[in-house]
């Protein structure tokens, strides 16, 4: 039996080629090897699960066997899952649904523009897709960008990495994080506390972005200091922002008047974004959502940019994408 033997570039990792229609993965680096392997096999588990293939560990090794296709694939995926270990310590459960996706894996994302990859302080952000690549050049070259997608699509964190970025690299001198306090479907009744504690739970999702980026304590502290600051969108009127980068996330929950405000809040160099879920507003009345309304009306705009997401662009578990295309096509019948 005849093998080629092909090695990594960092030569972390080498690939065997059998004529028996299999890949044998040999690792150098046990450390490296337990990363992507993962707890009790679970992340070899989770590519079996989703390409429907045969992942073995053996020894210093990992055996795939399946079709050439796959073969492939799963050799490309393991090769990204090691890197993601490599550089971020981790693999979690969207690294291993993008170590398999072909945008991941093809040659256009493997010539990925340098510049189009976040780098905070936890991990870098690579764009999954081409919209979300068009979403991180907005982020940094426009003054205004107004996204609307389905949930997953990474409208919210990409948003946020970038203006963390632009903060520890002073650039601007504050992020804002804003939302409409509107409850999704149920009456929550009075809320005890001051106004952070009364605004946080409509803003949970900001702060899990933020602490996925950064450490804990330091989001804290910053928040403390006023680098990062929470600010209802009921009270931005009035203000203008300076040096800042504010975010109003959920606008399908801001009414046409509370979007044109918060879009004429804008000042010397300042950024806003406004991201939205057209299917999910909250409103009482849907017609009195803003955010479409606003994407028609200044799209023409050089200033600002507009990126529509769909479901192709969910990075989140494939059965989420499953469920927005389900629910797409059901309303359009």
């Amino acid at each position: 039996m005849s093998n080629t033997i092909k090695k990594d570039i960092n030569s972390s990792l080498k690939f065997v080629y059998s004529e028996n229609n299999s890949i044998s993965v040999i690792f150098h680096e046990n450390d490296l090897l337990m990363g992507v392997v993962g707890e009790f096999n679970q992340n070899l588990k989770e590519l079996e699960k989703i390409t429907n293939s045969s992942i073995y560990s053996r020894g210093n090794s990992i055996l795939i066997k399946s079709t050439s296709e796959k073969n492939e694939i799963l050799k490309n995926a393991i090769q990204f899952l090691a890197n993601q270990f490599k550089n971020n310590g981790s693999i979690e459960q969207k690294d291993i649904l993008s170590s398999v996706d072909q945008f991941m894996i093809n040659e256009k994302v493997k010539n990925t523009n340098v510049t189009d990859i976040i780098k905070t302080p936890k991990k870098s952000i690579i764009p999954r897709s081409e919209k979300q690549k068009e979403y991180v050049r907005a982020l940094r070259q426009n003054e205004i960008i107004i996204s609307a997608g389905p949930a997953g699509t990474g409208k919210t964190f990409l948003a946020v990495a970038v203006g963390l970025t632009m903060l520890l690299e002073k650039k601007i001198e504050r992020i804002i994080l804003s939302r409409p306090a509107v409850e999704a479907g149920e009456r929550l009744g009075f809320l005890p506390g001051d106004m952070k504690e009364k605004v946080d739970p409509y803003l949970r999702p900001l702060y899990d972005s933020l602490y996925d980026l950064f450490h804990f304590e330091k989001i804290q502290r910053m928040i403390e200091i006023g680098d990062i600051e929470i600010a209802p969108l009921a009270f931005m009127r009035g203000r203008t922002l300076k040096n800042s980068f504010a975010i109003l996330d959920e606008a399908q929950n801001a009414t046409d008047t509370q979007i044109k405000m918060f879009l004429t809040r804008i000042g010397e160099n300042s950024k806003i974004v406004v991201n939205g879920d057209p299917t999910q507003i909250d409103l009482p009345n849907k017609k009195m959502s803003g955010l479409e309304r606003s994407k028609k009306i200044l799209s023409h705009l050089s200033e600002i940019a507009v990126i529509d997401f769909d479901h192709s662009d969910v990075v989140r578990h494939p059965l989420v994408s499953k469920i927005v295309k389900a629910y797409n096509n059901n309303d359009q019948s």
